[in-house]
């Protein structure tokens, strides 16, 4: 059986700390798609890390994590991480299984990215510049190297093969950046790796769950950035959605079971791209500084605005969410009135849908108002302790939605959840 955790906005939705505390629920946690552009923030006994390619299970000693055959890895990224994770007394290596069919993110696909990115002038696409877009360009023209290949002796000449097409990329893009930092950073990363147990992950995932182990799948970045049906072009580079976990593990369809959205109480977006409900005012300013709203792992400071439920529905919709996990409810603590986006003014037009390219079209959002609730909930426990005004806001939402609103976060502690 195999339970998904996954966000249902443009990212950052909190979704590191809910893996973390669900995790004590399964036997195996796994990462299914995505690259190190993900940071799922924890607090580890009252200390803050980020985790941008290691699921957020491994700070539970007794529990299996995988890196899955979707994901994107970076081995500097990960050699980096795990000098981290070992700060708080945890042995990575003793649980963590990496899938050999995952794709590598080599550093002439850092160098592409970024030469890409610099050629797009002012309508650049928001990317971290990791080389997610470029590795997972390679994967699907079938040019890529994966974590498998790296037991194969003839690794370094399929390297240089690879890094020559990659050469002409860049030379038309007129890059002329030395890389050669990056390259030797990168072979220092490829020993370490060579050090962790890789697997053939779709034989390892099922055989677990075929022993009755529960698996919890892990998603990163959110709904609205996947490459399918996000707000495209301004998206990520894989499938973000409950279905990217089939091709992300290697797992049937009829093996999932719950699908937890994860969603903040308001919305946030980093880098570009469409955003209806985006707030340039005070009231916008106030939610950055008061959640402390700038990316996990960008550092930039991240767009925000009111809840948007047309995306939202339609997020829930293509995942087939159970249940909504509400993040973030505490920042709104201070607000005298609270705005929820019901549809849109498309060019005039009312509308309950997400158009095929908000970019291209006029988007108005249409607001209903709510009281806000005007109390400190952050050391509240039980549902019943909640002000009513923010039952009302939550009943609205499950109304709307369909979707139960099941748990909500009111800080950042791993206790801080409320369940509904």
């Amino acid at each position: 059986m195999v339970d998904v955790i996954l966000g249902l906005q443009w990212g950052d939705e909190g979704k590191g700390k809910i893996v973390d505390y669900f995790a004590k629920n399964y036997d195996v946690v796994a990462r299914f798609q995505g690259g190190p552009n993900a940071g799922h923030t924890l607090y580890v006994d009252g200390k803050k890390i980020v985790l941008h390619q290691i699921p957020s299970g491994i700070f539970h000693e007794e529990k299996t994590n995988l890196i899955g055959n979707g994901v994107v890895l970076d081995a500097v990224t990960l050699k980096r991480e795990c000098e981290n994770v070992a700060a708080f007394g945890v042995d990575y290596k003793k649980n963590m299984y990496i899938s050999e069919r995952a794709h590598l993110i080599l550093p002439t696909h850092r160098a592409i990215d970024k030469a890409s990115e610099l050629s797009k002038g002012n309508e650049k696409i928001g990317s971290t510049l990791k080389g997610i877009g470029p590795a997972y360009m390679d994967k699907t023209g079938r040019n890529g190297l994966r974590v498998g290949n790296l037991l194969d002796k003839s690794f370094t000449t399929e390297y240089i093969k690879l890094r020559l097409k990659h050469q002409k990329i860049l030379e038309s893009f007129n890059f002329q950046e030395d890389i050669s930092a990056w390259e030797e950073e990168f072979f220092e990363a490829i020993e370490f790796l060579k050090e962790f147990k890789i697997v053939n992950g779709e034989y390892f995932i099922n055989d677990k769950i075929q022993k009755g182990q529960r698996v919890l799948a892990e998603g990163a970045q959110g709904s609205m950035l996947d490459v399918d049906f996000g707000t495209f072009p301004f998206v990520t580079s894989s499938s973000t959605i409950s279905a990217g976990v089939c091709t992300g593990l290697g797992v049937a369809p009829q093996k999932i079971k719950e699908v937890f959205g994860v969603s903040k109480a308001y919305c946030t977006r980093v880098g570009s791209g469409p955003f209806p409900t985006e707030l340039n005012d005070e009231t916008g300013e106030l939610i950055r500084k008061t959640g402390s709203e700038f990316g996990a792992t960008t550092g930039r400071p991240r767009r925000c605005g009111w809840i948007d439920l047309v995306a939202l529905q339609f997020a829930c919709m293509i995942n087939g969410v159970t249940q909504i996990i509400m993040t973030k409810a505490d920042i709104l603590d201070n607000l005298d009135e609270l705005k929820v986006c019901n549809s849109y003014l498309v060019n005039g037009e009312e509308k309950n849908y997400i158009p095929f390219q908000m970019n291209k079209v006029n988007i108005e959002p249409v607001y209903k108002s709510f009281e806000g609730w005007k109390t400190d909930i952050t050391a509240m426990h039980d549902f019943s302790e909640l002000p009513q005004q923010m039952k009302n806001y939550i009943d609205y939402l499950n109304t709307f939605l369909k979707v139960p609103v099941k748990y909500i976060s009111n800080g950042p502690g791993k206790e801080q959840i409320i369940i509904a």
